[in-house]
């Protein structure tokens, strides 16, 4: 496994507070619209429909052969000219329906729809589609929907990129990007500025939702990151090292699928990809050869001896998160515990003669943990029989499981062993 580390995108700026994926070795981790209507693209389905529907009925201006076999023919012809009318017209109606990058469902709630395809043929990783649009194409179809963030805090200022979600001002970015920030401003790539609030944040995904109020905006297009392909075209466009180089492109191939690589603590699958990722590229677009957002740039390994190795949250694996942040303003049904604690590491498992595990510091006096008899002080030391040694792997077990659901934690108390049943609850951030 590969330990990495996230990049703020000033290096010569300070970041406020500290992130929860940081605080997570020490802490347990606590975890968030309106769209373009689907209605009026289904409206436009019709009246294409319909409009195809009346030109196909609409008399001849001229009239028909008066023998039986000049008004079979006559007949004929027209009906496969209406046919063929027709099924232009359906065909245009359907497009129309398809094309629009995001919708509404038929309740209030968010969601995002996403543009199916390849960019490239899986057969032979290699063959671009007749749909794949050349690298000017690509940036020029991006370009307006990637904005800048600047993300002010008491001791300093930070930025990174961001992608624009809907019309009317949602914007989607890393959550390490705005993390503890005071006033957030974001700028398009027109250089025009705006205020920004934050929707909801989730430091679990390390994904964030911020609003400002305008309008006509430019969202992207999402497309599918499970149909990518090892090989395929990627272009990572954002604004690295700051404002000043706003809107910069790099090229590259989608290098990996599903890398696991551990962040502060906290173990994600990225795509990984060869186009440059530098610090304040975070929160920005990964796009095919289509010019779909198939990731949202986060991380970059941390040495000065490696290139061409970026890494991306998958889109499949973002757009539910944004979803929830947006409905909910945090992700539901996030599993909570109700403690902080560290780790019993090697050195002081030895010294103190006391097994590996998580000693608890602190218990929330409200959760299922104080329930459960659970004590400052005690060492847990298994969850559900799975032996654990650390806060991260006690995390790791525990996000197996729903708000709801129970759990048995094994501690170690006054020299003994016990078992507890804890009933998880719902982390909110």
């Amino acid at each position: 496994m590969i330990d990495v580390r996230n990049h703020h995108p000033f290096p010569d700026t300070n970041s406020s507070g500290t992130s929860q994926g940081q605080a997570s070795s020490k802490t347990e981790a606590h975890t968030g619209g309106d769209f373009a209507d689907r209605e009026r693209q289904r409206r436009l389905y019709n009246l294409y429909g319909a409009q195809s529907s009346r030109a196909s009925s609409s008399p001849g201006s001229g009239k028909g052969p008066k023998s039986p076999l000049g008004r079979f023919l006559l007949k004929g012809c027209a009906l496969v000219l209406c046919m063929c009318i027709v099924s232009v017209g359906s065909i245009a109606g359907y497009v129309a329906y398809t094309q629009g990058s995001l919708g509404a469902a038929s309740n209030d709630d968010f969601q995002i729809e996403q543009v199916s395809g390849r960019s490239n043929d899986a057969a032979t990783n290699v063959a671009s589609s007749d749909g794949a649009l050349s690298t000017p194409q690509i940036i020029q179809k991006v370009l307006p929907s990637v904005v800048g963030i600047t993300a002010a805090s008491y001791n300093g200022s930070s930025g990174g990129s961001g992608i624009v979600l809907t019309e009317n001002g949602y914007i989607i970015t890393n959550q390490h990007v705005i993390d503890g920030a005071q006033s957030i401003t974001v700028t398009l790539s027109d250089g025009t500025e705006y205020p920004a609030t934050v929707k909801g944040e989730d430091a679990t995904t390390d994904l964030a939702v911020i609003q400002i109020e305008a309008s006509g905006l430019t969202p992207a297009e999402f497309g599918d990151s499970d149909e990518l392909v090892q090989g395929q075209t990627a272009l990572v466009i954002g604004n690295p090292l700051g404002l000043t180089l706003a809107g910069s492109a790099t090229e590259g191939i989608i290098s990996a699928l599903g890398r696991e690589i551990e962040i502060d603590g906290k173990t994600m699958t990225f795509i990984q990809t060869d186009a440059s990722i530098n610090p304040g590229n975070s929160g920005g677009p990964l796009v095919d050869g289509n010019g779909n957002v198939i990731g949202i740039t986060s991380a970059k390994i941390g040495s000065t001896y490696t290139e061409g190795l970026g890494f991306a949250i998958p889109i499949n694996t973002a757009i539910p998160i944004v979803e929830e942040l947006i409905n909910n303003g945090y992700v539901t049904g996030r599993p909570l515990i109700g403690l902080t604690g560290e780790d019993v590491t090697a050195q002081i498992s030895a010294y103190y003669n006391l097994p590996r595990g998580v000693y608890i510091r602190y218990i929330d006096p409200e959760s299922g943990a104080a329930d459960s008899g659970l004590r400052a002080g005690d060492i847990i030391t298994a969850v559900n029989d799975q032996v654990i040694t650390s806060m991260n792997e006690l995390n790791n077990e525990r996000d197996k499981y729903n708000a709801g659901d129970t759990i048995t934690l094994t501690v170690y108390r006054d020299g003994k062993s016990m078992d507890f049943d804890v009933v998880l609850g719902e982390a909110n951030q």
